[in-house]
C-alpha cells in the first residue's frame, strides 16, 4: 500500500468527484479511477459508491479516511523534522490545544520564540483530553495542552501557572445573574450545558454526591457553541472563565460556583521522546519561561 495510493484515496474522499479530485492531483482521471481500483482490489472492499454525478465513501471507506489521514500526515511530519535538521532557524512544531484563556500565555511564549527561530512553522490542533491524546500518542503531536491530570507513567509534563476557573455562563437577565457565586441549590433540575470531559471528571469533584441533581442538557466540545445555546434560552452552561464574552454588550453574564471548583493545565509531551531540532528548543524555551513564572 503506497503513499501515494493514500493522498490520491483522501483526494476522491473529499472532492467526492473524480473528476475535480483528478485536477486538483494534476493527474488524468483514467489514472486515477485505476489508483482507485487497485487500492480496492488491494484492500478487497469497496471504498466508494458510484452515482450519476459524484462518489461517496462507503463505511469500509469511513474507516480508511481516519487510518489514510493520520498516514498522511505522519509522513508529512517526518518529512518536515528532516528536512528542517540543517535549519537552524526553524521548522515546524506541532501542539494540540484544549480550551483555557491560560493558551494566551503559550502564544505569547510561541511569539518570543519566533522572535529568535523566525522559521519556526507551528501547527494547531484543539480538542478534548481524549482528542488530543490520541494523536500525541501516534507521534502526530510534539507537545499537548490538557485540562486533566496528565498520566505521568505515559508523560511528562509542565503545569501552567494557574488553575482555570469554572463557573456558569448565563443570560444577564437570569434571575442566578443577580448573585455573586451560583451553588448546587441554584443548579439543580435546570438544563444545562458543558464539556463531557468537564461533566465526567470535573463537576463530579464540586457537587459529590448531589450530581444527579443536575440535568445534563446537552455537551460541547467547544464553549463558544454552548453559549450560542445559552443565548437562546436553552440553558445555562458550565465552563471556564474567560472563554465568553460576558462583555455588559454580551447580553451574557459569568458567575463562579460556590464552593470553588479550579482546574489545573498542563503541557504534556510523551516520555523518551525524540524531538525535532526545533522542537526541543522549543521544549527549552518553555521550560525556562514556566519556571521563571513558578518563582
Amino acid at each position: 500500500m503506497e503513499l501515494r495510493s493514500m493522498r490520491y484515496f483522501l483526494a476522491v474522499a473529499r472532492e467526492e468527484n473524480m473528476t475535480r479530485a483528478a485536477e486538483l492531483l494534476h493527474v488524468t482521471q483514467p489514472t486515477l479511477s485505476k489508483q482507485i481500483q487497485a487500492l480496492e482490489d488491494e484492500l478487497g472492499k469497496k471504498l466508494f459508491v458510484r452515482h450519476s454525478f459524484s462518489i461517496e465513501l462507503t463505511e469500509e471507506g469511513m474507516l480508511l479516511r481516519k487510518r489514510a489521514e493520520d498516514l498522511v500526515s505522519m509522513a508529512d511530519k517526518i518529512a518536515g523534522e528532516f528536512a528542517a535538521l540543517d535549519d537552524v532557524t526553524g521548522g515546524d512544531v506541532y501542539l494540540g490545544l484544549a480550551e483555557s484563556y491560560q493558551i494566551r500565555s503559550l502564544a505569547r511564549q510561541i511569539k518570543r520564540f519566533k522572535q529568535t527561530y523566525p522559521g519556526l512553522r507551528y501547527h494547531i490542533t484543539s480538542g478534548d483530553t481524549e482528542q488530543v491524546t490520541e494523536k500525541l500518542d501516534k507521534g502526530l503531536l510534539d507537545f499537548a495542552v490538557l485540562a486533566d491530570e496528565p498520566n505521568t507513567a505515559k508523560y511528562n509534563h509542565l503545569p501552567f501557572p494557574e488553575p482555570d476557573l469554572w463557573g456558569v455562563v448565563m443570560p444577564d437577565s437570569h434571575d442566578l445573574a443577580r448573585k455573586e457565586a451560583v451553588t448546587v441549590d441554584d443548579l439543580a433540575g435546570l438544563p444545562l450545558f458543558c464539556s463531557e470531559q468537564g461533566w465526567a471528571n470535573d463537576i463530579p469533584r464540586w457537587c459529590g454526591e448531589r450530581m444527579d441533581e443536575l440535568h445534563l442538557e446537552g455537551s460541547f466540545r467547544l464553549s463558544y457553541n454552548g453559549s450560542l445555546f445559552v443565548k437562546e434560552g436553552l440553558g445555562l452552561l458550565l465552563t471556564f472563565d474567560h472563554l465568553i464574552d460576558t462583555s455588559p454588550d454580551s447580553g451574557l453574564v459569568f458567575r463562579p460556583l460556590s464552593p470553588r471548583l479550579e482546574t489545573r493545565i498542563y503541557l504534556v509531551w510523551k516520555k523518551y521522546q525524540v524531538f525535532s531540532p526545533i522542537a526541543e528548543r522549543f521544549l527549552e524555551s518553555i521550560q525556562r519561561e514556566m519556571n521563571a513564572l513558578a518563582h
